[in-house]
């Protein structure tokens, strides 16, 4: 019997990676999907009278085999690809997105949802339960339960389609990363790079086999050597590199697929009645529709962009004055502003580094994790895991009990994508009175130990890693009935609060002082440093908020209206960052054949999230911050109100439930320094 089909004999259910094989997969799928299927058809064909427990609730529990494999294998296909497990994808996508089809266009399925969901008002339900029934009727509406069954096929036709072109996007985003290598082999192209990320690409070259050096695609190689190199020529190359994956015309192309999925969510949107893809995803969202997203970005943009050109030609006079730089490249921007910085705070990522132990980091979030929600992680050794580099904790609460599974990756490799994200293995939920605890991890792409050095983080990975494990916890929390409600199955413009939040502590004396601690002496680091992280928390804040609301713009172009008549990919984009425009535009690159977080992962009309859940964030820990950042009285009401709800609730109401008022944007204008 295959492994994955069953429940699993492992320490507290956990995923046995160690017994899986890659081959595993594909019969675990279809297999799943049986399962799933017979679980479906009894509800569907249950000869009972139509119930909240016989049919929403019962819909709620199905398919968890099923939805055990997708996590296992999804997750393996961002953290840990290869070829073998690339082509299963390619064939099991368009399986699910049929079985997902199936049961959304189940008519006699949806009769009896539709039954329950008719009587509500006479149903006496808790606030989770109204929620469930809510969600799972517009799930099948919003689905295309009510079409006719000549536009039932085409909708069947469309997801298949976009569950194809979704991954081979991904796909060849990562083939294009991983294809290009800068080899160095002359020591002055190195001049201005730190000795640890000298080292770093020495290392690199070696597992290659090479002599030398190699600064490749990666963050941890891409980010310091465009923000510390002084050869201008060899930054140009790489920002050109990395601009232009997936726009080369070559068989990773991804300009046509682009054009493809766009139009084909419009219309999808337009067959379910919706006037956009943007209309048909804000509808369940804060923002509720597009109108509302473009009125916040340019409220946003009007208080930031004055501050951005100010910046900016601040920034342009420096490199000007410094090196007699006549026009500033986008290849030029990480490079000055951090040597304008260090001039402005005599504060560089390098002083800031040796504090910030990739160790000391971790466990420091780990302590403030205790301090507000009483948490404790111990790392486990016989927890089975994917790859050397993950580690493994149980997390339990004050009084011992299981909280969850936590899994940490941390080092960039050829079969991981770039980026950062936290995700599930098993989510929580209570079923037969047992309250079943989630398997969480979180990924990302920080710098190897070397021979000589640890693992030491910039401030932007400090911030990075506190923000996935602010994911984390929302999925280490939660306590709800239904596993499709719980941690982070909210609002996507709410489920960066939880993450954003903790990003703040990262700023805060008390906080630092817990974990950021000299690797070599153990000194905390001294207050001159924090005052100044704290003065430069705002340095070019202007630029950056304009650089994040020209990708949500970017975003709700491709999706806000009809993209038909859109022949010339690079010419709509220009369109689009035309009122956010700093630096002169690189002809052989483009954004959007690369931008994964729409076009590959869940924030198409969504990244406007991003700014959205900074107002949030702001708003929240000003409360925080008026009555001590380590208050427990608060961090339990945040915990309780929001952490452990999920998504039972409305997120306003949630928020206000914590808050005991709306957000307001004053906080975010003034930690931005964009209130006058």
């Amino acid at each position: 019997m295959n492994v994955l089909t069953q429940w699993f004999k492992t320490k507290h259910n956990t995923a046995p990676f160690t017994q899986i094989k890659t081959e595993d997969f594909l019969p675990s799928f279809k297999e799943g999907i049986k399962l799933a299927a017979a679980e479906v058809d009894a509800i569907s064909n249950n000869e009972e009278k139509a119930t909240f427990q016989n049919t929403i609730e019962a819909m709620s529990y199905s398919g968890s085999i099923l939805d055990r494999i997708s996590s296992i294998f999804f997750n393996l296909h961002s953290a840990e690809t290869n070829d073998e497990i690339q082509a299963i994808a390619v064939e099991v996508s368009p399986l699910l997105s049929e079985f997902s089809n199936d049961i959304m266009l189940n008519a006699k399925l949806f009769a009896r949802v539709k039954a329950v969901y008719d009587s509500k008002e006479t149903l006496d339900l808790t606030t989770e339960q109204k929620t469930l029934l809510d969600k799972s009727y517009k799930s099948f509406s919003r689905n295309g339960a009510n079409l006719n069954d000549v536009d039932k096929e085409k909708l069947r036709a469309i997801d298949k389609e976009l569950s194809g072109l979704s991954l081979e996007f991904g796909e060849n985003v990562l083939k294009e990363t991983n294809a290009y290598q800068m080899h160095i082999l002359d020591e002055k192209d190195l001049s201005g790079l730190p000795e640890g990320e000298i080292e770093a690409a020495r290392e690199l070259a070696k597992l290659d086999g090479k002599d030398g050096w190699i600064i490749t695609l990666d963050y941890p190689s891409y980010i310091p050597f465009m923000t510390y190199a002084d050869n201008r020529k060899l930054r140009k190359e790489l920002a050109i590199a990395s601009g232009r994956r997936a726009f080369q015309g070559n068989e990773f192309d991804n300009q046509e697929i682009v054009l493809k999925i766009v139009k084909l969510r419009f219309e999808r949107a337009k067959l379910l009645g919706y006037t956009s893809h943007a209309h048909f995803v804000l509808e369940e969202r804060m923002a509720e529709n597009p109108e509302k997203v473009k009125s916040f970005l340019g409220e946003l943009l009007e208080k930031a962009k004055p501050a951005a050109q100010r910046e900016f030609e601040t920034l342009s006079k420096f490199a000007k004055d410094f090196d007699g730089i006549d026009q500033l490249e986008k290849w030029d921007g990480a490079y000055y502003s951090e040597k304008l910085k260090q001039q402005l705070f005599e504060l560089d990522d390098e002083k800031l580094k040796p504090y910030f132990k990739l160790k000391n980091v971790l466990d420091g979030a780990f302590t403030i994790a205790e301090k507000l929600f009483g948490l404790t992680f111990n790392e486990q050794f016989d927890i089975e895991k994917y790859h050397e580099d993950v580690r493994t904790f149980e997390v339990k609460d004050t009084s011992g009990k299981l909280v969850a599974i936590f899994y940490t990756d941390f080092f960039p490799r050829k079969g991981k994508r770039n980026g950062a994200w936290m995700t599930s293995y098993k989510s929580q939920y209570i079923l037969n009175e047992v309250n079943e605890r989630p398997h969480v991890s979180i990924v990302c792409n920080f710098t190897k130990p070397t021979a000589t050095k640890p693992s030491l983080l910039t401030f932007n990975e400090v911030t990075t890693l506190f923000h996935e494990f602010g994911h984390a916890l929302h999925g280490m929390l939660a306590d709800t009935t239904y596993p499709n409600l719980s941690g982070t199955s909210v609002f996507w413009d709410f489920v960066e609060l939880p993450s954003q939040i903790l990003e703040n502590w990262c700023y805060e004396p008390e906080a630092l002082a817990l974990f950021a601690k000299h690797y070599q002496t153990g000194e905390i680091i001294p207050s001159e440093y924090v005052l100044k992280i704290k003065e430069s928390a705002s340095f070019q804040e202007g630029m950056a908020t304009m650089r994040q609301i020209s990708f949500g713009l970017l975003d709700m172009g491709w999706h806000g209206s009809d993209p038909s008549d859109i022949r010339d990919l690079k010419a709509f984009e220009t369109a689009q960052f035309a009122d956010t425009v700093l630096y002169p535009d690189v002809a052989e690159n483009a954004m959007s054949t690369a931008f994964s977080h729409i076009f590959q992962g869940g924030y198409s009309s969504g990244y406007y999230s991003y700014k959205w859940a900074e107002v949030l964030d702001a708003d929240a820990f000003a409360y925080f911050q008026a009555n001590g950042i380590f208050n427990s009285e608060i961090a339990t009401k945040f915990k309780d109100t929001i952490l452990s709800q999920g998504g039972t609730d409305h997120p306003m109401t949630l928020y206000k439930n914590f808050r005991g008022q709306e957000p307001k944007p004053d906080a975010l204008l003034k930690r931005a320094g964009l209130l006058q």
